[in-house]
């Protein structure tokens, strides 16, 4: 796309994303290949928030690439949505490793690195988009961005305010649903289907509503 043709939005976005891309302000910058800023339409009304990239992801600088992105895609498609219409960032822009028995894997983000990039990455992204409507994706997203402790048992599928969007809710991580089996792995893929267009009906309820002001 030509830089004329690019929204504001978009152009500050992709802006934010060229300062991120060397990123050093905490220890993922030793070991990431890539910084995973986001992907998706920066003028959408909807984002999308997961926890953290993964070796797909690390690999490629995009974010939700792997097995798991492959099922977002498939339930964002049923849900009558494609990943243009949406913008889809994670908490931490640099995928968390450890090594085990040799291997290298992933790990969920430590507390300081997520002090970290929320303020110096999430929240100008927010800042810049001005999401109506933030569906997070995994618990550790929702502690983030709706309260911490976040339950996602007992609280999934419920509408939150936020200080970053009118409306947050958290729906289950596609890597989540991929270790489920038989009719639990379709009753969770089904909880996502639905989850995802509950979102998109209250991004369109909220574009009748009065401007939020976010930052």
């Amino acid at each position: 796309m030509a830089e004329e043709a690019l929204s504001e939005k978009a152009r500050r976005i992709q802006e934010l994303a060229v300062q991120a891309a060397p990123c050093p302000a905490c220890d993922l910058a030793q070991s990431r290949t890539k910084v995973v800023f986001g992907d998706g339409n920066a003028d959408s009304p909807l984002m999308l928030i997961g926890e953290g990239p993964g070796a797909n992801e690390d690999a490629t600088g995009l974010p939700f690439v792997g097995r798991a992105g492959k099922l977002l895609d498939e339930c964002l498609r049923e849900a009558g949505m494609l990943r243009k219409h949406v913008y889809i960032t994670n908490v931490v822009k640099c995928r968390p490793t450890l090594e085990e028995m040799g291997k290298i894997k992933n790990r969920p983000p430590r507390a300081d690195e997520i002090g970290v990039c929320v303020p110096l990455w999430l929240e100008k992204q927010i800042a810049v988009i001005q999401p109506s409507v933030i569906l997070c994706l995994g618990a550790p997203a929702a502690n983030t961005i709706i309260h911490r402790n976040f339950k996602m048992t007992q609280e999934r599928g419920q509408w939150f305010e936020s200080k970053y969007a009118r409306y947050a809710m958290a729906a289950l991580h596609p890597a989540y649903i991929l270790r489920q089996e038989g009719d639990a792995y379709a009753q969770s893929r089904q909880l996502l289907i639905d989850d995802l267009i509950a979102a998109r009906d209250k991004a369109k309820q909220a574009k009748s509503e009065p401007k939020m002001t976010l930052f």
